[in-house]
Parts: structure tokens; C-alpha cells; sequence
């Protein structure tokens, strides 16, 4: 009798143990990634009948790199070149392989060995065959779950938890170098507040957005108010490229004043005093290196659009920035202790700065972007709160501006110190901006401001072909008589008024502004003085950056 419950009991865990023999799966879900018998990205979404075939999503093999913590000398180059499709892949971006090789060369199955042949004529993309579809952490992409959290039941029995899709996703490919987060095209993703972090994560991880991510509009979200909504946190070489979409559904928080407005809104203004004040940044970076954004879309956050905060090495290109003109504090693109930054052929379109560059900002180029609406190209405002600001090294050249409140603008506030310095504005097409040229020393974004002595200190600033219409007036040079402007230089300056019924036009206005015309400008602006300032106005130790 004792012998047969013996053989009972053995026969029941055998029983248990085939029952859970997907246990596997659940690990998958908690974050491991799935080492074997794994297809990218399309099984599941042909079982569901939606998205295409992430075929083009594949890319050829590339093994687990050993170290723990990422190098901080990893430097991958540009993902993708902006003539190439931004969905192919990952552009030129060359992650240290585990074992020396020729980087390019064919080599045998695994595992294998380093290939003496020559690489082909063209670099081929590094292989991200580590790929973390959030589809198949239990993402559903309609449009209404939220893909943040959702409940998966993965085996008939025993093997149920609550996870997280997107963290998951993300959790599993952050031990993987050249890993792929795919979020797939065609769905659409309900998410809310979420951090892709490091610093333990594995260089060079690539977010592929074909699809669409939704900001969530429940209020509960959002508690009393976060400052970001997607994060990506001390991480090197990580690309966000793709043809998707981030929307961030700001309209459930702007309030708007018409006085036309019907009393049908009421309603609408009720569910909005239920979002918390505190607005958050659709996309941030934060102490990041060797960044790069690409072909994405990024439509009505409902503050900043995107910002590099304590980042270095950062490439924008190809990138499309869109909402209303009259959407509160909507910056395209905000750069805040960033270093080495290229932003180049995007179109930025929102309610406030198409680009704002804050204090410890340096080697920083914009060129062969379209801005407007909005309110220009601005550095600052600076030295709020009576504290120090440092910006050098910036260049915005062949830029397109249209009906923005402001061209290229410099803004600082009453009673801060620092300094701005090397700045150049080259090939400025404006049409019917108000005022095309602006520094201003005595910024205020309120009725009134308190009169303090101190200021940032701006100098050597180039001002070269800047051409077309203003509505308003040419050029506002608003300098501190502690700390005038000096070495202002303008050459090619063009600018024709456009009437506008709305405006009042005004001539050039200069204060404690000095510098050099290096040719006559259109309109003659000659309350500029040619020279430097007096001896006098020698800058103290806190101007020094």
C-alpha cells in the first residue's frame, strides 16, 4: 500500500511538470529575453490579423556582447543617413563585437570565427536579431487598453501574472546589445508615464516606432502632475527611429479662451479641470550619449515636444514636430546641458520656441530646418532666479521661418550672470515674422518684472543674410547698462515690412548694443554703436563661463 501512494505521488508530478512546460513563456514575460526557437516580430501579429509583416524589421545576427556595464567609450555612428528610409534598420551605428573581426565581412554560422575577407563596398547596418516586439509581451495596440500594464494568462494553469508590456519589452532587450524594441506599425498603443533607464543597460539598443503610442487621458495617470511622460534615462547609443507616431493628445490639457466658443464646451472644461497643472514633456532624454532621433513624429505634446537634458553627442534629423499655434508652452525641440548637437533637416511646427537652448548648452548646429508657426529659434531666457548661464558655440544656419512670433532670439532675465558668447545666425529666410532679429536682456514673461542690476552677458554674435518680410520691426536689441552686447556683427541683413492689419509696424531699436556693419543693411539700422563698449563694463569673475 505504501508503495502504490508513492507511485501516485510520482505520477502526479509528472502530471504538473507537463502541465507547465510553457513555464518559460512567463519568464519571457518578466523580462528575459527568449534565447531560442524566437521570429522577430511575425507570428503574432499574423495570428491577431493586424500589422504588416515586420519583415523589414529583420537584420542579420549579432551575438551577446559579454561586459556587465555598458563602455562609456562606445560611439556608434549616425543610424541612419538622411537619404535612407528611416525604417530600415539602423544606419551605420557599430557596436563593439564581443570577439575582433572585420565589421562588414560575411563570416560562417555560429559560432564564428573572424573573416579575413574585405568588407563590401558599402558598410553594412549592424544586425539587431535580438528583437522585443511589445505585441509579444501582450501589447494590444487598439487604440483603448493601456499597453503599459496588462494582464497576460500565458498556460492553461499555473502560469498567470500581471506585466507590464512595454517594460518588459524593454527590460529584455536592455540586456542585449544592438537589441530592437519594435513597437509594430499599423496599431495604436495606449501608454502612460513610463522611464527606459539604465545606466546597467547594454549600449547601442534601438526603439523601432512604426506604430502609433497614445499619451493616456485619465487624469489618475497622471496623479498631481509628472514632468515627462516617455523617458529614456543614462543610456549609450540608443536611437529612436521609425516612421511612427507619438501622440500626446495635449488637447485634454490646453485650455483655450474663444469668446465665440458655444456653451456645448462646458462639459469638455469640466473633464479638463480634472488633468493635474504640471504638464508633462512627451519625449525626454536625460544623461545620455551618443543619442540619435530619426523619422518619427511627434504631434500635440502637451508641453515640450522633445528634450536632451545632460546629453552629449546627439543627432536629430528628419524628424517632423507638429501642433497648434495657439497650444500653450509647446516647444519643438529643448536643449537644457547638452553638448555636441545636430539638428538638422525637421520641420517644427507648435505653440511656443521651435527650438530653445538653455543654459550649459555648447558646439551646437541647426541647419536646413523649416520652423513656423511658433515663436522662432531662441537661446534662453536665461539667468532666472538670479543664477549663473553659460551657452557657446551655437549655429543656426539655413533656416525657413514662417508667421513665427520671433527669427533668431537671445532672451535673458534682469539679475543673472554667465555668459553668451559665439553664437552665429547664418541664412535666415523669414516670411511675415514679427520681429526677425531679437536680443533681449530684459526678458519677462510676466506683466512686470523687478529692475536688477546684473545680467548675462552676450557677445560675439554674427548676424549674416538674413532675408524676407517682418510684420512688426527688423531688429530689438534690448542691452543691460551694466553689461552691454558687444561684438555684434550683421552682414546682408535684408528685411522688408509686410502690413498687417493687426500690427503696428516700428523702426530698428537699440540699447547699449555695440558691434560692426559689415555691409548696409535694409532697413538702415544705425542706432547699432560701431565699436566696443567702454572700459568700464569689463566683465566680474561670476560672467565667466
Amino acid at each position: 500500500m505504501r508503495l502504490g501512494v508513492k507511485g501516485l505521488t510520482f505520477l502526479l508530478l509528472l502530471v504538473l511538470l507537463a502541465l507547465c512546460s510553457s513555464v518559460h513563456l512567463c519568464d519571457a514575460r518578466s523580462g528575459k529575453h527568449w534565447r531560442r526557437n524566437r521570429v522577430p516580430s511575425t507570428s503574432l501579429q499574423r495570428s491577431k490579423g493586424k500589422a504588416k509583416s515586420s519583415s523589414s524589421h529583420k537584420q542579420n545576427g549579432k551575438g551577446n556582447q559579454s561586459p556587465y556595464l555598458p563602455s562609456p567609450s562606445t560611439s556608434p555612428t549616425t543610424p541612419a543617413s538622411p537619404s535612407e528610409s528611416p525604417v530600415q534598420g539602423r544606419g551605420g551605428q557599430g557596436p563593439t563585437m564581443p570577439t575582433p573581426s572585420s565589421g562588414t565581412g560575411y563570416t560562417l554560422p555560429p559560432p564564428p570565427p573572424p573573416q579575413p575577407s574585405p568588407p563590401p563596398s558599402l558598410p553594412a547596418a549592424p544586425s539587431h536579431d535580438k528583437v522585443f516586439n511589445v505585441v509579444d509581451f501582450g501589447a494590444k495596440g487598439n487604440g483603448v487598453t493601456d499597453d503599459t500594464q496588462v494582464t497576460i494568462a500565458t498556460s492553461k494553469v499555473f502560469c498567470f501574472q500581471l506585466g507590464r508590456a512595454f517594460e518588459a519589452a524593454w527590460a529584455g532587450a536592455c540586456k542585449v546589445e544592438a537589441s530592437t524594441v519594435l513597437v509594430p506599425s499599423e496599431l495604436e498603443f495606449v501608454v502612460g508615464p513610463i522611464s527606459f533607464s539604465g545606466p546597467y543597460c547594454k549600449p547601442n539598443i534601438l526603439f523601432q516606432l512604426d506604430g502609433t503610442i497614445l499619451a493616456q487621458t485619465s487624469a489618475r495617470v497622471w496623479g498631481s502632475g509628472l514632468l515627462q511622460w516617455l523617458e529614456f534615462t543614462k543610456l549609450t547609443g540608443i536611437a529612436i527611429q521609425g516612421s511612427g507616431v507619438i501622440n500626446g493628445r495635449g488637447q485634454e490639457w490646453w485650455t483655450y479662451s474663444d469668446p465665440d466658443a458655444d456653451d456645448d464646451d462646458d462639459a469638455y472644461y469640466v473633464e479638463l479641470d480634472k488633468m493635474p497643472q504640471v504638464k508633462p514633456t512627451a519625449l525626454r532624454f536625460y544623461g545620455s550619449s551618443n543619442v540619435t532621433v530619426t523619422g518619427i513624429t511627434i504631434v500635440n505634446s502637451s508641453q515640450c515636444h522633445l528634450k536632451f537634458d545632460s546629453c552629449q553627442g546627439v543627432m536629430v534629423h528628419n524628424l517632423t514636430i507638429s501642433s497648434p499655434e495657439n497650444s500653450p508652452n509647446t516647444d519643438g525641440i529643448h536643449l537644457q546641458n547638452s553638448k555636441e548637437v545636430n539638428i538638422h533637416h525637421t520641420n517644427l511646427a507648435c505653440g511656443d520656441d521651435c527650438v530653445s537652448i538653455q543654459t550649459g548648452c555648447s558646439d551646437i548646429n541647426i541647419h536646413n530646418v523649416n520652423c513656423g508657426p511658433g515663436h522662432g529659434i531662441s537661446i534662453g531666457g536665461l539667468g532666472r532666479y538670479n543664477t549663473k548661464a553659460c551657452v557657446s558655440n551655437v549655429t543656426v544656419r539655413d533656416v525657413n521661418m514662417f508667421k513665427t512670433m520671433n527669427g533668431v532670439r537671445i532672451k535673458t532675465w534682469q539679475g543673472g550672470s554667465g555668459m553668451v558668447q559665439g553664437i552665429r545666425f547664418s541664412n535666415i529666410q523669414v516670411s511675415e515674422v514679427q520681429t526677425p532679429i531679437i536680443i533681449d536682456q530684459f526678458y519677462c514673461d510676466k506683466t512686470t518684472c523687478r529692475n536688477q542690476t546684473s545680467a548675462v552677458a552676450v557677445s560675439g554674435v554674427q548676424y549674416e543674410n538674413i532675408r524676407g518680410t517682418f510684420t512688426i520691426k527688423p531688429a530689438h536689441f534690448a542691452c543691460s547698462d551694466s553689461s552691454p552686447c558687444s561684438e555684434i556683427t550683421l552682414t546682408g541683413i535684408q528685411l522688408k515690412p509686410l502690413i498687417v492689419p493687426q500690427y503696428h509696424l516700428y523702426n530698428p531699436f537699440c540699447w547699449q548694443a555695440f558691434g560692426e556693419l559689415y555691409t548696409p543693411t535694409v532697413p538702415p539700422i544705425p542706432c547699432l554703436q560701431i565699436g566696443k563698449p567702454a572700459g568700464n563694463s569689463m566683465l566680474s569673475d561670476g560672467d565667466l563661463c
